[in-house]
């Protein structure tokens, strides 16, 4: 496109001008189009006849979604732009034709296929964006027109052209007309009560702002006019904005009340693209902080200045051939520190501080970072940190019960006794086998039930799930080889460790030791958890090799005396059964595949959303269904049972109740052993430790926009707590299960409409996370069902758990880098900034600790695994840093998970954790 600039001396001038402008100098408040101080006196407010303009969060942090605006003040609303070009129809009649629009991003109709395409962020040529700049500066400006019609908007308009002498006398009366045509949209093929969003996008034919408007009536409508007009010399503009907001019927798509008009008309000109200048106009008008210059401005004079700040903000890429889309990925930073300075504090114009022009409109990080309650920060006082998390939390009681009257609630209900229950099923069946029924499937589902309904009326952060985990079973299996080795009880081992246990954690609370949860980096969470993940998988191989090793496949099989029914039987433990070990492998496997094909199944493009997240978020109890089904319609073939007693009793009757004496049960427990149990008493609280409370970061992490805050302190005394008191009675310590926690906190999030939809609030109450501890518990009502469910399908839901932990951990992805070639490798932070070498060597460090962690679990010094997982922190802090620089360090162990809202291709809430299950 020819560039304008050679036509029009004066603009040239004012481009050379408009080139050598610092992006710095132009801020925010110091513009004529941002000056809010000379505003105060037009806008009638009670405070200072000023209403504050609220911006996103996004101008101080790109990486964060923009929210609507929500102050009912001029300038807060949500913006719907609409394009309309002037065509004609097979009869040589004129209309206006709908051919774009905008909710922040913009939509095109593709009139080939006669369907809106996806909406796309705008992409515009420099030259429609300079032309719109000298047609704003020549055309015609109305500010706070009151007029109540089209009619009359269309009136002043024309007769402004004419006085300005865009236009002559003779063309009014057909300019008139021109502007009065009919306009015509697209035809909707789905009634306004359709679902607004699928997937990511914006379902136009349903149109989203409909029910932005009728709920929170916080949309205003732009309406943008081009074409050519070949009675006219001469390009013509005009830019208003109505007083009022006025609904003009038969002009939008939906009826919605408009603000602004922008129209542009002239013949046909080699230089003058129509459409693209109203795209230009549109996409600013869309964009947030031109619409509050457009708002906010008094003049011509102060619109030019929006463009302008609009260009000082924009990326130009140069007229060459891009080979591959990659190249353009850092066009995504490059625009991220544009935009930073676009909104920076203005500490260095005039000597003045941000806070005497927008202190009352957008305050500072640093003031924002001042108000907030940091709970890991230390009072350096006795129970400090605990007082804190009281006194925090505890005045938002009652909400925490009233916000529970929610739909929301008990949908969440119901979906997180299943995800709680299946793990506790199986985790119960696995600490059976371990530890030879001493604990076993009702001991976690009481432990479960009791402690659950305790922390959910006493906890700082109720949206936490506690649930026993894969790192508090290998514990439990090494304690209790430990205990046999050495002729001690082991349930009354485990009371000991439960009295250490609440000593340790009133020490730690009393000196506010929860800070220590920081030093806590990737590097040593990513260990932990791929250690965890590959104690999963090969437990799981290796329960199956001792099914084959005891049931092997022979040709012929001595039949025992009574049938080989399906079902469990104490004395056949012996007996070799035919087809028992192929049976076994088909229920692993099957259950590991539909369990890990339906979560697949969550985030792919097949069924509506809704359905698809409900076969997904209820994967794991129909794999397990389905596998049970199968197994009990197979009569013909023996199978290991879930062991599960009747009622409300123990696992082991007849060695055991529900109270274990401190002393011993068959013989008296060693006193030096009462004192050394600490040894193991500290291990497990550095196990409950570093779930717990990086489970409570996770969860509370600002991106979820909780407000009702956490206690750190708090909660690591009552899950502890109530940890050592349940080991009096025979049951299983249990820790904040992270999968589990983040699961229901994303159950619970509340979500806006629109084309990329953000959290509005969460749901945040102690309802729903006692009825599903109760629920739990209730469970254990269920002892014929859960005794058909074989052990193999438990040992699929190992494998399950096994393989999707290792998700989201840069480990594993780092360790599949060393077979791949460098130009393949994935545009990662940590990929392009570090040298492949130095990457490499990184990856092979944490590999060497996690084969000594191995090596150590694979010994009988087991027990002593939680110990070495902690000297990596001194590892990664002291060693480390001397070996890699500070930014390498950045790359490779920083804490980059992104929170998940909602589900996209390829993604789950699994990517967000690097914690075991």
């Amino acid at each position: 496109m020819a560039s304008p600039l050679s036509q029009d001396e004066t603009f040239e001038e004012e481009d050379s001008q408009i080139t050598r402008l610092d992006p710095k100098a132009v801020q925010p408040g110091r513009s004529g189009a941002y000056d809010l101080q000379k505003r105060r006196q037009m806008e009638g407010h009670p405070e200072g006849h000023f209403h504050k303009i609220q911006l996103d969060t996004e101008s101080l942090n790109p990486g964060v979604n923009r929210k609507l605006f929500t102050n009912p003040g001029r300038g807060s609303h949500q913006s719907y732009v609409e394009l309309n070009e002037l065509k004609m129809d097979t009869t040589k009649e004129q209309f206006w034709q709908e051919t774009a629009r905008w909710v922040r991003f913009e939509e095109d109709f593709n009139e080939d296929v006669e369907h809106w395409d996806k909406p796309h962020v705008s992409y515009l040529t420099f030259s429609s964006l300079l032309e719109l700049r000298r047609t704003m500066d020549k055309g015609a400006v109305l500010l706070d027109l009151q007029e109540q019609s089209l009619v009359g908007i269309a009136s002043k308009v024309v007769d402004s052209m004419v006085k300005d002498g865009q236009v002559s006398e003779q063309d009014r009366a057909q300019l008139l007309q021109a502007l009065l045509l009919k306009h015509s949209h697209p035809k909707q093929p789905a009634s306004p009560s359709d679902p607004l969003l699928e997937g990511e996008h914006i379902e136009m034919e349903t149109f989203s702002v409909t029910q932005e408007r009728d709920s929170a009536e916080n949309t205003e409508a732009t309406v943008v006019l081009v074409g050519e007009a070949q009675f006219l010399e001469k390009p013509t503009m005009a830019f208003v904005r109505l007083k009022d907001p006025v609904v003009l019927e038969s002009v939008l798509e939906v009826e919605l009340p408009v603000r602004f008009l922008f129209v542009l008309l002239g013949p046909s000109l080699p230089h003058m693209e129509y459409h693209e200048i109203g795209r230009a106009i549109s996409t600013l008008m869309a964009d947030q902080e031109f619409n509050v210059a457009a708002y906010l401005a008094e003049s011509r004079s102060e619109l030019v200045t929006g463009i302008n700040e609009f260009l000082d903000c924009s990326i130009v890429i140069p007229p060459c051939e891009i080979q591959s889309e990659g190249w353009l990925r850092s066009i995504v930073q490059f625009q991220r520190q544009i935009l930073k300075s676009r909104f920076r504090p203005l500490e260095r114009q005039g000597g003045k501080q941000p806070s005497e022009t927008l202190g009352k409109v957008l305050p500072s990080k640093q003031q924002e970072a001042g108000d907030v309650d940091d709970p890991l920060r230390r009072t350096r006082r006795p129970f400090g940190g605990l007082v804190k998390d009281i006194k925090r939390r505890y005045p938002h009681y009652i909400s925490d019960i009233t916000d529970a009257l929610n739909p929301q609630v008990l949908a969440a209900v119901i979906f997180i006794y299943f995800a709680a229950l299946s793990p506790a099923v199986t985790f119960g069946g696995l600490l059976g086998e371990k530890t030879k029924n001493w604990m076993g499937v009702s001991e976690l589902l009481v432990s479960t039930a009791v402690q659950g309904v305790l922390f959910s009326v006493v906890g700082a952060q109720p949206l936490l799930v506690i649930g026993f985990s894969g790192p508090l079973l290998v514990f439990e299996e090494a304690f209790f080889g430990f205990c046999e080795s050495q002729g001690f009880e082991y349930i009354v081992g485990r009371v000991w460790i439960g009295f250490w246990l609440i000593l340790i954690v009133v020490v730690i609370v009393a000196f506010e030791g929860s800070f220590l949860v920081r030093f806590i980096s990737r590097f040593t969470q990513e260990i932990f958890s791929f250690l965890i993940s590959l104690i999963f998988i090969y437990e799981t191989f290796f329960k199956l090799y001792k099914i084959f090793k005891q049931h092997p496949l022979l040709k012929n099989y001595d039949p025992p005396n009574s049938t080989a029914a399906n079902s469990t039987a104490s004395s056949t433990s012996n007996v070799s059964y035919p087809n028992t070990a192929l049976l076994s492998l088909v229920l692993m496997i099957g259950t590991f595949f539909i369990a890990f094909f339906l979560r697949k199944f969550k985030n792919s493009m097949f069924l509506p959303g809704k359905i698809r997240r409900i076969i997904g978020d209820f994967g794991v109890p129909i794999s397990i269904l389905i596998m049970v089904l199968i197994d009990f319609f197979i009569t013909d073939t023996y199978t290991q049972k879930l062991s599960v007693p009747s009622g409300l009793s123990v696992s082991l009757e007849d060695q055991r109740g529900w109270f274990i004496s401190p002393m011993g049960l068959e013989k008296d427990f060693p006193i030096w052993m009462m004192f050394a149990s600490v040894v193991p008493a500290m291990l497990v609280f550095i196990l409950i430790f570093l779930e717990s409370q990086i489970t409570t970061l996770i969860v509370s992490k600002p991106e979820r926009k909780m407000v009702k805050g956490s206690g750190f302190h708090l909660d690591l005394l009552l899950v502890v707590g109530m940890g050592g008191v349940a080991a009096l009675f025979g049951l299983p310590w249990l820790s904040a299960a992270t999968v589990r926690s983040v699961t229901h906190a994303n159950a619970l999030t509340v979500m806006s409409k629109g084309a990329k939809p953000e959290i509005e609030k969460v749901l945040e109450q102690r309802i729903s996370g006692m009825l599903v501890a109760i629920l739990v518990g209730l469970s254990i009502l269920m002892e014929p069902i859960l005794k058909l469910i074989p052990l193999a399908v438990l040992f699929g839901i190992f494998l399950y758990m096994g393989v999707t932990s290792l998700n989201g951990i840069q480990l594993f992805d780092r360790m599949l880098l060393l077979l791949v070639p460098p130009k393949y490798h994935p545009d990662e932070a940590y990929i392009h900034r570090v040298k492949t070498w130095r990457m490499h060597m990184f990856t092979l460090i944490q590999i060497v600790c996690l084969v000594l962690l191995w090596v150590i679990k694979s010994t009988p010094a087991s027990l002593a695994l939680p110990f070495i997982l902690i000297l990596t922190i001194p590892l990664r802090r002291f060693l480390l840093t001397r070996l890699f620089s500070e930014l390498e360090i950045k790359c490779l162990d920083a804490d980059d998970a992104k929170v998940q809202f909602e589900e996209k291709l390829g993604e789950d809430v699994y990517d967000e954790i690097q914690m075991p299950v």
